[in-house]
C-alpha cells in the first residue's frame, strides 16, 4: 500500500480552509446586506413628462442592486387626496425613503411630517415646498423657467400687446414660481400686460376649452404662457380651430417630445425645457446617499434651457 502524501493532505486541508472562510464571509455579506425600498411618489403618471421621470428612477435603481424602487401616483394630478393615501400608505409599509412631487402644499406637508417623525427621510423632486423637514428639493429653478418665457415673449412682442397664462392646479409651488417669474419679466415691458390668468390643472381637455373662452372674451390676445406642455398643446388645439396658428406667441413648458416636434413645425413657439429623466435619477441617488448615512445638497438643480426652432432637433435626438 502505496503511503499518503503529506504535502497532498496540506495541500486539500488549505482549499478546504479557504473555501469554509469564503463561505463564511459570503454568509456574513448575505447577512449584513440590506435592501432598501424608495418609494418615488409623483403627482400622475398619465403624460411623457412624468414617465421619463419614472424611467430617470428606476435606471438608479438598476445601479445599486440592493436598493427597490416603486414609483406610485394618483390618477390625474388634480386628485390631491389620493397621493396623500398612497403617502400614508407608503409610511405604514415603513418604506426607507420617499421621493416626493408634492399635488398639494397644505394636504401634502402633514403626512410628509409624519412621515419624518416615523423616521422615514423625505425628498421633493419636480415641485419644491416650504417646509423644512425635507432633505433636499431635486428638479428645476421653476422661477427662472418662467422667467424665460416671459423674456422671449417681450422679445417676440415687442410693443403694446395682451397676454394671458394657462396654469396648474393653484397653490402648487411649482406653477406658482413659474407664473411668478413669468410676471417679473413682463414687469420690465410695461406695454405688455397680461389680462388673464386661468387654471387648467395641468390638463389639455381643459385648457382646450380655457383657450377657446379665453380667445372668446379677448379675440385680441397676443400670445399665451402655458406652465406645463399638457396645458399647452391644448391651447394649441384650440388656437389651430380658429385658424390663428402662428399669429398667437405660444409658450409652453416642459419640452415633452411632442411638445418640441410643435416648436419645430411651427405650432408652437417655444418651451421651456426640464429635464425629467435627470430629476427621477438624480432624486433616487441622493436617497441612496442618505440611506448610506452620506451628506446630500439642499438643492439639488437639474437645468432649465428654452427650446425654439433653433434648437429643438437637439432636443429631439
Amino acid at each position: 500500500m502505496r503511503g499518503r502524501n503529506p504535502w497532498g493532505i496540506r495541500l486539500s486541508l488549505l482549499l478546504i480552509g479557504s473555501g469554509l472562510a469564503l463561505m463564511g464571509a459570503g454568509c456574513r455579506r448575505m447577512e449584513t446586506a440590506k435592501t432598501y425600498r424608495i418609494a418615488v411618489v409623483t403627482k400622475a403618471l398619465d403624460s411623457e413628462f412624468w414617465l421619463t421621470l419614472k424611467r430617470g428612477a428606476e435606471a438608479a435603481a438598476r445601479e445599486h442592486p440592493e436598493i427597490e424602487v416603486v414609483v406610485l401616483a394618483p390618477e390625474r394630478e388634480i386628485n390631491i387626496d389620493q397621493q396623500v393615501a398612497i403617502l400614508e400608505d407608503q409610511i405604514l409599509r415603513r418604506v426607507s425613503a420617499l421621493v416626493v412631487a408634492p399635488a398639494g402644499t397644505a394636504e401634502v406637508i402633514p403626512v410628509l411630517a409624519k412621515a419624518k417623525a416615523s423616521g422615514i427621510p423625505v425628498l421633493l423632486v419636480d415641485t419644491d415646498a416650504p417646509w423644512p423637514g425635507k432633505l433636499s428639493y431635486i428638479g428645476t429653478d421653476n422661477r427662472l423657467g418662467g422667467k424665460l418665457a416671459g423674456e422671449y415673449i417681450v422679445r417676440a412682442l415687442g410693443g403694446r400687446r395682451k397676454v394671458a397664462v394657462i396654469r396648474g392646479i393653484l397653490g402648487v409651488a411649482a406653477h406658482e414660481d413659474r407664473v411668478a417669474g413669468f410676471q417679473e419679466a413682463l414687469a420690465r415691458a410695461p406695454g405688455i400686460h397680461v389680462v388673464t390668468i386661468q387654471p387648467a390643472n395641468s390638463e389639455r381637455a381643459l385648457a382646450m376649452t380655457v383657450m377657446e373662452n379665453i380667445l372668446t372674451s379677448h379675440p385680441d390676445i397676443h400670445a399665451v404662457f402655458a406652465t406645463n406642455d399638457q396645458m399647452a398643446l391644448g391651447a394649441m388645439e384650440a388656437i389651430a380651430a380658429r385658424n390663428l396658428t402662428g399669429k398667437i406667441i405660444l409658450v409652453g413648458f416642459d419640452a415633452t417630445r411632442e411638445a418640441v416636434r410643435a416648436v419645430k413645425a411651427g405650432q408652437m413657439h417655444a418651451v421651456v425645457a426640464q429635464h425629467p429623466f435627470e430629476m427621477g435619477k438624480r432624486a433616487v441617488e441622493a436617497a441612496v446617499r442618505v440611506l448610506r448615512g452620506e451628506s446630500i445638497e439642499k438643492r439639488i438643480d437639474t437645468g432649465t434651457t428654452l427650446v425654439t426652432r433653433d434648437n429643438a432637433d437637439d432636443f429631439l435626438r
